[in-house]
């Protein structure tokens, strides 16, 4: 049977395929409109999957979309009766977009999918899940567990912002909630919007940046904001947010409580916001913990697993793995709503159709490498088109030329095999240097990323060394963890007393500073060879040259863009960036033997995350 799963008109929309149970495709529709987090109807992901499976629409024999929007207006309209008349205006602005479009969601999606196959009677084959029920599937189905307890925390569903499962075989039952507007996750998004980030794209700088304060906020959160019980259910303070009926994330007394208005975008960055991104990353891990704590005494401590959008939030992930509440751990790689709509398609086979489960050994997200490929043929003649010049190279001679050039200090454009799901780029769509360099952190950020100089890399390490290199219990095959650098390889001791906020930068802390964070952590990513070999085997001869089986992994793009789908795209970034070497396939290119024209100046297109 082959069920298609859809995610939509919110955020970060997404397609992905299961037949027979069996994950085969799944991608973000922004890869290939290259608008970061699309919210459109995900006809190319959808074309993409098809693709993939060698089918046509017309063979799909279930479509499941990853909530239920009636639930959500339901949500909408009972929140705005139950505060009227404050917020009238939010909702004149938000009633005519529900009622010409989001109500009516699924006469929009049956008209979409006639398109595509104009005989099928599609009011016969749609299904809508529940959003949290689609999170939570995502997480457990793929995972290797038979029985496990699914903790699933994001912004927020239909009216679900927290949920406790219990997934057991095919089984899968959510048996405790929070809802909406009391959402951890929207708390978290609430100091994002007040350090002057974006809401729903800046969560992962304000994570970046809590390592550079102290928490001297925490308690004040704690007293003020949200009342936090034992098992870690919560409730928020909603006079100090605005989110609920308003047009901004805080009230006006959020911002006299942390003494002023919210950064503005792209202004300088204060010890102050340090330290709020320090208290709220603080107060997150210990309702987190707590979470965990509780589904522990539930249902055991055997096994637990996590998806929704504050699942990607690694540090935290890092802390319940070493809290040792669980024997193991799984997170959804995608874990966002991207994610949701592998969910709808897990739940449509196991729940509405009955069908037993099987877990596999590892997991069933084959490294999360699940979106389009390229033929060695194919990417040749899409190079040519673009005007790239290039020679072809055997595998064992692309990695030894790749590795030479990354012991120099070039920065590599690496596109090989099939494209990410999720968040991460992990060895497909990368961009990958030396991280014993101490210049390599600064030099990727502003000549590369066009990105923050705070922001933290990521170290790749071949699955078999990780243990030497970092204090990690287990694999994270999806850059979902963080760990500490072991002992061993710290380098330059306590730093100054003089350094403070982002002069931290300055101070060596290890032998690979590019990808050690200025608390010694590391977003770590283990490289297994069944799961990409190639990626496996350029890190083998990095390590036979340098002795050091770490890299600097990023994703490929610049600030603003979604990670490169295409030769083109990753041809384009080289050529608009300080990249100065590029691996497409076989195909590698140098930056000096170009003759095409630069596209220097091409981030300028993205809007600014």
């Amino acid at each position: 049977m082959r069920i298609l799963g859809l995610s939509a008109f919110y955020h970060d929309s997404a397609a992905a395929l299961v037949v027979d149970g069996r994950i085969v495709a799944a991608a973000q529709e922004e890869r290939f409109t290259r608008r970061k987090h699309d919210p459109e109807w995900p006809a190319r992901a959808i074309d993409a999957c098809l693709a993939q499976a060698g089918i046509s629409a017309a063979q799909i024999d279930c479509v499941a979309f990853y909530e239920k929007p009636l639930l959500k207006f339901e949500r909408l309209l009972e929140t705005y009766l139950t505060l009227a008349p404050r917020g009238f205006g939010s909702f004149a602005k938000a009633m005519p977009v529900w009622l010409k479009e989001k109500l009516f969601l699924k006469p929009l999606i049956i008209k979409r999918l006639t398109e595509l196959a104009p005989d099928v009677d599609w009011s016969t084959r749609l299904l809508f899940s529940e959003h949290h029920l689609s999170h939570a599937a995502s997480a457990f189905y793929p995972s290797p567990f038979e029985r496990a307890a699914v903790l699933t925390m994001d912004g927020v569903g239909e009216w679900s912002t927290c949920s406790l499962a219990l997934g057991e075989g095919r089984d899968l039952r959510i048996a405790r909630e929070i809802h909406f507007p009391h959402s951890l996750g929207l708390l978290y998004s609430a100091f994002t919007y007040y350090c002057g980030f974006r809401v729903n794209s800046g969560e992962y700088k304000l994570m970046g940046l809590a390592p550079y304060g102290q928490p001297r906020y925490a308690q004040q959160i704690l007293d003020n904001l949200i009342d936090v019980k034992a098992d870690g259910s919560f409730r928020l303070d909603l006079r100090y947010f605005d989110f609920v009926v308003g047009a901004t994330m805080t009230s006006p007394a959020f911002n006299q409580l942390f003494g002023g208005p919210p950064r503005a975008p792209e202004s300088p960055l204060q010890q102050r916001h340090m330290d709020l991104a320090a208290s709220i990353q603080a107060v997150t891990e210990e309702v987190v913990l707590r979470l965990a704590a509780d589904a522990a005494k539930r249902y055991g401590r055997q096994a637990l697993c996590l998806a929704g959008g504050v699942a990607l939030n690694c540090v935290a992930n890092g802390k319940l793995l070493r809290a040792g509440l669980f024997d193991r751990l799984w997170i959804q790689p995608a874990a966002g709503d991207a994610g949701g709509a592998l969910g709808a398609a897990l739940a449509a086979w196991h729940l509405h159709q009955n069908q037993p489960r099987m877990p596999e050994a590892g997991d069933s997200m084959r490294g999360s490498y699940l979106g389009p490929s390229f033929a060695q043929d194919e990417i040749e003649s899409r190079l040519r088109a673009a005007g790239a010049v290039f020679e072809v190279l055997d595998e064992a001679t692309l990695c030894q030329q790749a590795t030479t050039d990354l012991i120099a200090e070039r920065a590599l454009g690496w596109f090989q095999g099939p494209m990410e799901f999720g968040p991460r780029a992990l060895g497909g769509r990368s961009i990958l240097a030396d991280p014993r360099s101490p210049q390599m952190q600064t030099t990727l950020n502003l000549r590369v990323k066009f990105r923050e100089s705070f922001r933290p890399f990521a170290p790749a390490v071949l699955a078999e060394d990780a243990d030497q290199w970092f204090d990690l219990d287990g694999d994270s095959p999806y850059m979902l963890l963080v760990a500490e650098v072991a002992e061993a390889r710290r380098r330059g001791g306590k730093a100054p007393d003089e350094l403070s906020g982002l002069d931290l930068l300055k101070h060596t802390r290890s032998e690979i500073p590019a990808v050690t964070h200025v608390d010694h952590s590391a977003r770590v990513q283990t490289v297994h060879q069944h799961t990409n070999p190639r990626f496996h085997a350029l890190l083998s001869e990095f390590k036979a040259q340098s002795g050091c089986p770490v890299l600097v992994n990023t994703s490929f793009n610049v600030r603003g863009e979604p990670i490169v789908a295409t030769p083109e795209d990753a041809f384009r970034c080289f050529m608009g960036t300080d990249i100065e070497r590029l691996a497409v396939g076989n195909c590698y290119l140098r930056k000096e033997a170009q003759t095409a024209a630069s596209s220097r100046g091409y981030e300028r297109a993205f809007k600014l995350d």
